[in-house]
C-alpha cells in the first residue's frame, strides 16, 4: 500500500461516494487507476464494508447505552456464545472483546430506557455466565465515527 491507496482511503472514510473521477482529481490519478486501486482495496479486504450512517434520533433511537459486561468465566464455548449473541442482538452497535476488569464493551442504541430495560432482560439475564453489567447512559454524542487515522 502506497500513498495513493492511503489518500484514497482517507477520502473515502468520509464519503465513500465519491466517483472515480472525483477520487482521482483529489489524490492526483487518473479514474481508472483509481478504479483499480480501489478494487484491490476492496478484494484484500482492506475496505470491509462501505454503508450508510444514520442518524439514530431521526429514527426513534434516542438512547446509546455504554455496557461493560463481566463474564463468570472465560471459556472459548461461553465467549463464542456471547458474541455469537451480541452480533445477531439488532440493538447492539459495537461489541469489543477487552482486556482487564471487564470482558467486553458494547455500544447500545434503543429508543427507550424500557427497550432498554427489556434488552438486558433478553440477553443479559438469560445467560447464567453473565456475573455482571453497568450501564453508563451517553447524554451527548460527541463524536461517533469509525474512520481510522491514515497516515501518508
Amino acid at each position: 500500500m502506497d500513498s495513493f491507496d492511503r489518500r484514497i482511503l482517507s477520502h473515502l472514510q468520509t464519503n465513500a461516494r465519491l466517483t472515480a473521477d472525483k477520487l482521482g482529481a483529489l489524490v492526483g490519478l487518473s479514474p481508472a487507476a483509481v478504479q483499480k486501486r480501489v478494487k484491490k482495496l476492496r478484494d484484500g479486504k482492506v475496505i470491509q464494508k462501505e454503508i450508510a450512517v444514520l442518524d439514530p434520533e431521526s429514527l426513534g433511537q434516542l438512547v446509546t447505552v455504554v455496557v461493560e459486561v463481566t463474564l463468570s468465566r472465560e471459556t472459548l464455548d461461553v465467549l463464542d456464545h456471547f458474541k455469537r449473541r451480541m452480533r445477531a442482538a439488532p440493538e447492539v452497535q459495537q461489541c469489543y472483546y477487552t482486556t482487564g476488569e471487564v470482558d467486553f464493551v458494547l455500544v447500545v442504541v434503543v429508543k427507550d430506557m424500557s427497550e432498554y430495560e427489556a434488552f438486558t432482560q433478553e440477553y443479559f439475564f438469560t445467560m447464567p455466565q453473565i456475573v455482571k453489567f453497568k450501564s453508563s447512559v451517553v447524554m451527548d454524542r460527541v463524536k461517533a465515527e469509525l474512520s481510522i487515522r491514515v497516515d501518508p
